[in-house]
């Protein structure tokens, strides 16, 4: 067993984090200021031998009373809509955020998990997208402060690693969908779904021929923890490689939902990606990861969730 803070533990993928670390045995030591997280994500929690929940903000000084044996830092909005409502918000808990919670690890001998993002491939001009790839960013993008806070994030972990000789771990996450997602999260999988089950049209910007490849939450998280649990200290891509237009994923969205609404056009945003899809060479020669859940499986089960959430 060992003692984990999970920082964001509140949020998506946090909290299903959080869940899967104490199936396995783990002690949780769960950190959120609940600008994008929600008690509701973790409220099942609570009851839980090993649980502890604590409002905190990151970027704030950190200090943990006890042993830690990893730090996982998820602390982060990640949605679309949260770029323009947030964006100093965003760069503070990409960069101090990232320093106190390093800081932390430190000082407590901590492994340092770091969740970075695809998104520092920008709207890339190689594809798949390896590990190796530079990427192709605008810095004074709409889309900017995300992707340089996890650039920043990722340089700041590797000069600790170099510095201090802290064990740190990177994810480069990869369009992760399924429950315990805001209805209103802004990106596209929850934007499709909620709209369908309330019997909108569909929102699908530009043409649709735009990419992505989507990886179910579970598929998510048993790939953090098998990273967590190597000795890989580089980072590696997480997500699943099979890649859908966005006019294919609106078709299941209105399969399964049995929506009659159709789609709209709307102009693409700035800087949105034309195409991204994970090259998992390393996940799966270092790590012996690779996704499992379909897509149409993957949501179906998240149309189920949101149906419930929105009592529909």
């Amino acid at each position: 067993m060992a003692r984990i803070v999970v920082t964001g533990g509140a949020g998506f993928l946090g909290s299903n984090l959080c869940r899967a670390l104490l199936d396995r045995g783990d002690e949780v030591v769960c950190l959120d200021n609940l600008i994008t997280g929600s008690e509701e994500n973790i409220e099942e929690l609570f009851g839980e031998p090993g649980f502890s929940f604590s409002n905190q903000d990151v970027t704030n000084h950190l200090w943990i009373p006890g042993p830690v044996d990893a730090i996982m830092h998820l602390a982060s909005p990640a949605s679309p809509i949260d770029f323009a409502k947030i964006p100093i918000q965003i760069m503070k808990v990409g960069s101090l955020g990232t320093h106190n919670c390093l800081g932390l690890a430190r000082a407590k001998g901590a492994t340092f998990h770091m969740n970075s993002t695809s998104e520092v491939y920008g709207d890339p001009l190689v594809h798949p997208q390896p590990e190796t790839y530079w990427g192709n960013v605008n810095p004074n993008g709409p889309r900017s402060m995300y992707d340089e806070a996890k650039r920043f994030s990722e340089a700041l972990t590797l000069a600790y690693k170099d510095k201090h000789g802290i064990d740190v771990r990177i994810v480069r996450t990869f369009n992760t969908y399924g429950p315990l997602m805001r209805p209103d999260d802004g990106r596209v999988v929850s934007n499709f779904i909620t709209q369908a089950l309330q019997g909108q049209p569909l929102t699908v910007y530009g043409d649709g021929t735009q990419t992505r490849s989507f990886c179910y939450v579970t598929d998510q998280i048993e790939g953090q923890l098998a990273l967590l649990d190597s000795n890989y200290t580089m980072p590696v891509n997480i997500g699943n490689d099979v890649e859908f237009t966005m006019l294919e994923l609106a078709e299941h969205v209105v399969d399964i939902t049995n929506s009659s609404a159709g789609v709209v056009h709307e102009p693409l945003p700035k800087d949105d990606p034309m195409q991204r899809k994970p090259d998992l060479t390393v996940a799966n020669r270092e790590l012996g990861w690779s996704p499992k859940v379909p897509l149409r499986e993957g949501l179906e089960m998240t149309t189920k969730y949101f149906a419930e959430k929105l009592g529909l």
